[in-house]
């Protein structure tokens, strides 16, 4: 019984890391195996100059594994934002998006064997909890692995509504651990 319910507690902890039961039955069956780095950035809103706080405190853990011939790579991204981030809700951004990568891990640049933009982060952050609160997971890339390693990598990038600018330079993170 100890055994089923460890491996009932694990599964449950990977679906939360998921963000969504499909997500987590979307990717295989050996998902304890992901390698997973956790890092963190702060950013202020430019287009904001009011008393209130209006800093954005971004954590992005970024995941990879090695199963069945194939590299699986994901991120989640969590925030805690302004507390005045419900006002402005959908005023804050013009757009904003993850952008993750798969990169093979070689001497020199790591190049970018595949990619995605998920713009669904800019209606995540703008729908932050009456806090400010809330977080935000990708979906899962798959690549058939070669020889060689490979890992999870990914920015962020915000164009905030009212500076009169496009997106502003990207917003890096820590890459996942080589696979």
């Amino acid at each position: 019984m100890r055994k089923l319910k460890r491996s009932t507690s694990i599964a449950a902890v990977l679906a939360a890391l998921a963000g969504t039961a499909a997500l987590a039955t979307a990717t295989p069956s050996s998902a304890a195996s992901y390698h997973c780095t956790t890092s963190s950035h702060s950013v202020d809103d430019p287009s904001y100059n009011g008393p209130d706080s209006d800093n954005w405190d971004l954590e992005v853990t970024l995941c990879s594994m090695r199963s069945g011939g194939y590299i699986y790579t994901n991120a989640t991204v969590y925030w805690d934002g302004p507390y005045t981030a419900k006002n402005r809700n959908t005023y804050t951004f013009n757009k904003a998006k993850f952008q993750l990568q798969t990169k093979k891990s070689v001497s020199g640049t790591d190049p970018v064997v595949k990619s995605a933009a998920y713009t669904g982060l800019e209606y995540a952050l703008e729908h932050s909890s009456s806090h400010g609160n809330g977080s935000y997971s990708t979906g899962t890339l798959k690549y058939p692995a070669g020889t060689g390693r490979y890992l999870a990598d990914g920015y962020i990038q915000l164009d905030w509504s009212g500076d009169g600018k496009d997106y502003r330079s990207p917003v890096l993170f820590t890459a996942s651990p080589v696979v």
